[in-house]
This record gives C-alpha cells, structure tokens and sequence, in this order.
C-alpha cells in the first residue's frame, strides 16, 4: 500500500518557522513527483509547492515563493515544507501528495495520486 505520513507543523506564533515533513516509500519517492497543498477553512485546496523526481526542480506558488521551501531527502525518502515568516493566513491543513504523472502543472489536485493525512498548521497573531 501507499502511504504518505505527514509529520510536523504546529502551532506558532505570527513571524515564526514550522516545518513539515512527508515521508513515503522508496518506491514512491523515486517515481513520483512531490507536492505540498493547504486547505484552510472554507476554501478550496491550494497549491504551495511541488518538486520533481530527484529535487532537481522546485515550483511554488507565487504567493509563497518568498518564503516556503520545499526540499526532498532521497536517503530518506521524504519531503520538507519549510515555512518561514508564517502569517495568520497560512493557518491551515497541509497536505503532501503524491503524483505519477506530468499533466502540464504541478498545481492540480487531480494531477495528484496519493495524499497524506493532512497536518495543521495554526498561525496565531
């Protein structure tokens, strides 16, 4: 089976760092490309970040490009969402996915195959 489990986040204070993790199999890692979305309440899934097979490439969405990073250990098989300068708006449900295939953007959900369980992350001012 495939399983996508989500670590970290939390809760922090306006301006501060979480970081969340998502650590999968090896199979998956290495054939899949890797995507990080958010939901907050009442809205819709958001694209963050994605990275390609390797790391060898990033893609954020222009809002949080400035101050999320997304990185992949392969000895580890897992991803990072690194987020700094968080702010009240970022509070929301994270969640690490999992795609096989290239659909033209990394920014659906659809173009997404497995998904973690979702972590919260709270931003208080």
């Amino acid at each position: 089976q495939v399983q996508l489990v989500e670590s970290g986040g939390g809760l922090v204070e306006a301006g501060g760092s979480l970081r969340l993790s998502c650590t999968t199999s090896g199979q998956i890692f290495s054939n899949y490309f890797m995507g990080w979305f958010r939901q907050a309440p009442g809205k819709e899934r958001e694209f963050v970040a994605a990275i390609t097979r390797g790391g060898g490439r990033t893609y954020y969405t222009n809002s949080l490009k400035d101050r999320f990073t997304i990185s992949g250990d392969n000895a580890k098989n897992t991803v990072y969402l690194e987020m700094n300068s968080l702010k009240p708006e970022d509070t929301a449900v994270y969640y690490c996915a999992a795609g096989r295939y290239y659909y033209g953007n990394y920014e659906s959900p659809t173009n997404y195959d497995y998904w973690g369980q979702g972590r919260q992350v709270t931003v208080s001012s």
